[in-house]
């Protein structure tokens, strides 16, 4: 009944559990046009049928996602005039010119859409594997709950390779708190699993290997729950954190993105929206390869499956 181009649905357990695949591998789950548009699509198939109580999101390949698709064929076919140009191209913003393009078409596709999802009437498990880069964290932060395989990993490095100021949906002090978020967004380092999990940010930590077969036995057990008390525990957290901030954080914070995007193309004589070598910053397909931030104080040890 659904098929996609760049995502897999499929539903488990009688229908109560689906699982959205990012299914790019050969990108790494870059997020480009075709697959966000989807992703909303099959998000929505999820919501809509009362059979399904939660929501798994997975990436196939070796990583849940690297982020935006920076510059692969079908991302750069997307973007221009031709056959191949994605519908999305041509509304929403996209005629329009300078910060007010960029901004509306951000809104939509990049911000709008992952707090939709984050506000799902469902209960969403982020499934990630390898390192989550960038705008990957949006996906995985706008669900309920974020299982890892062992060799899980979190990096935003678009201070460090495009002189941006993190990604559009702006959880990072919410999920990192405040200081692990500004070294984090400022060296472009990443933290593994056990330091995700003593954060909070990670719920559970399964072998590599058993990953796709633990998630599902985990979500299988929420999706026992009443779907009424599933909701409204969602509800009455996800409201608690509305009122503490979290909403008008991220609204604000979006408006400074977009005031760093519009810095960057004033700066450069092409209005490229992001820092250049001359600034200091790499080129980001050139750039070093991200490394763990350093701890000085020893890890407790972390017993993989709890």
């Amino acid at each position: 009944m659904n098929t996609y181009r760049y995502l897999r649905y499929e539903t488990f357990y009688d229908g109560t559990v689906a699982r959205i695949t990012l299914d790019r591998p050969g990108t790494r789950n870059a997020q480009n046009r075709g697959l966000l548009v989807e992703l909303d699509e099959a998000f929505l198939v999820a919501e809509t049928d009362d059979t399904v109580r939660v929501v798994i999101l997975a990436g196939a390949g070796p990583l849940f996602s690297s982020g935006h698709d920076m510059g692969s064929k079908e991302a750069l076919a997307e973007r221009e005039p031709g056959p191949d140009q994605h519908p999305t191209m041509r509304g929403n913003g996209a005629t329009r010119d300078g910060a007010e393009l960029r901004m509306l078409q951000e809104w939509h596709y990049f911000f709008q859409n992952a707090k939709r999802w984050r506000d799902l009437r469902k209960i969403t498990v982020a499934q990630v594997q390898g390192t989550t880069f960038a705008a990957g964290l949006m996906l995985m932060w706008a669900c309920d709950l974020i299982v890892g395989a062992d060799d899980a990993s979190f990096a935003d490095v678009v201070g460090a390779r495009l002189g941006m100021c993190g990604v559009e949906y702006f959880g990072h002090p919410w999920e990192f708190g405040p200081r692990r978020a500004k070294e984090l967004l400022l060296t472009g380092d990443s933290i593994d699993v056990a330091e995700a999990h003593r954060l909070g940010m990670v719920s559970k930590v399964f072998p590599r290997a058993e990953l796709d077969e633990r998630t599902l036995e985990f979500a299988a057990r929420i999706a026992k729950l009443p779907t009424m008390t599933a909701l409204l525990i969602k509800e009455s957290v996800n409201q608690s954190v509305d009122n503490m901030g979290f909403y008008n954080a991220l609204n604000a914070c979006f408006t400074l993105h977009q005031l760093n995007h519009s810095h960057w193309a004033e700066v450069n004589d092409d209005n490229w929206p992001a820092a250049r070598p001359e600034h200091g910053i790499p080129p980001w397909n050139q750039a070093p390869p991200v490394v763990a931030a350093r701890r000085d104080v020893a890890d407790p040890h972390l017993e993989v499956g709890t």
